[in-house]
């Protein structure tokens, strides 16, 4: 007798593995489609594009600096959430370390090459450039911002309506820094204390320490770095800022006491201070 026929045999004389058989039978496609509906959950997960739409695909002619590319046609492209070291832009003076290199970083990764876009919020500047994130090479390719954070080339620098990837190149941004790599092995790019920022007025920082108070007033926060805000470091939020801050889930208040992190252009009021836009630009280190 054959293997088949015996098992044709002992399922006739056996009920509950005929039941059992038939469940097997009818339990493999939803096996599969479950299987086929977790595979999508995790590529949705790592889909580079998530949450942000797609916005073509374009050429790239040449870079101009470190975060900032001509198109063919001629339109200009500012890579969205970075701030590459900057060239001299006046003959005569000094352009921020490792501003040729991160332009020469760029240029290598993407000129004449085509690269896919994706653009959220605000979608050009005051300066007429497209604002855009991209990617170089065949799906899911090689995320620009990403790898030049990566590389030490440069640091993050998001706008309120621009950040949605905002954790993942600070996630990169702090791999570099601990690696040492690029633009984080030099000095001039330090994690500054909020005790020692004497000379760096006009200048892209990060500013690092622990609010001592947080002040309201009808127009303005302020989140103090010292007993007396006429010297000491401040962050500042307008009524807009702090709508955004709530919309995002983030009570001001609770950052009293907290050690932070804030990144962005030092001016002068009274002593040195940052002006917050948006929840990214503060990272709670507590």
């Amino acid at each position: 007798m054959s293997a088949a026929s015996y098992n044709r045999m002992r399922l006739a004389a056996n009920p509950a593995d005929v039941a059992r058989a038939a469940f097997a039978v009818l339990l493999m496609p939803l096996l599969m489609t479950l299987v086929l509906a977790a595979s999508a959950i995790s590529a949705a997960a790592d889909d580079p594009w998530r949450g942000i739409p797609e916005a073509g695909q374009v050429q790239v002619v040449r870079a101009i600096n470190g975060n900032t590319l001509v198109l063919k046609g001629g339109r200009r492209l500012r890579l969205a959430g970075i701030q590459a070291p900057r060239l001299a832009r006046n003959p005569g003076r000094k352009g921020w370390p490792l501003a040729v290199e991160a332009k020469a970083a760029l240029a290598k990764l993407v000129v004449g090459t085509t690269i896919r876009l994706a653009r959220e919020g605000r979608q050009v500047d005051r300066y007429g450039r497209l604002i855009a994130h991209a990617h170089v090479g065949a799906p899911p390719g090689v995320w620009v911002q990403g790898r030049l954070l990566t590389l030490g080339m440069a640091r993050v620098r998001t706008y309120a309506g621009n950040a949605h990837f905002a954790s993942r190149m600070l996630a990169a941004e702090r791999g570099a820094r601990a690696a040492r790599r690029g633009i984080w092995s030099l000095d001039f790019y330090r994690v500054r204390f909020h005790r020692r920022l004497r000379g760096l007025l006009d200048t892209f920082q990060i500013v690092e320490g622990r609010v001592e108070r947080v002040a309201h007033t009808r127009r303005w926060t302020y989140l103090n770095f010292g007993a007396n805000w006429r010297w000491d470091f401040t962050i500042s939020l307008d009524r807009r800022a702090r709508r955004r801050f709530r919309k995002a889930g983030v009570r001001v208040a609770s950052l009293e006491g907290k050690r932070v992190r804030v990144r962005g252009w030092i001016f002068r009021r009274n002593g040195p201070m940052i002006e917050a836009t948006h929840p990214a630009q503060i990272e709670v280190l507590d």
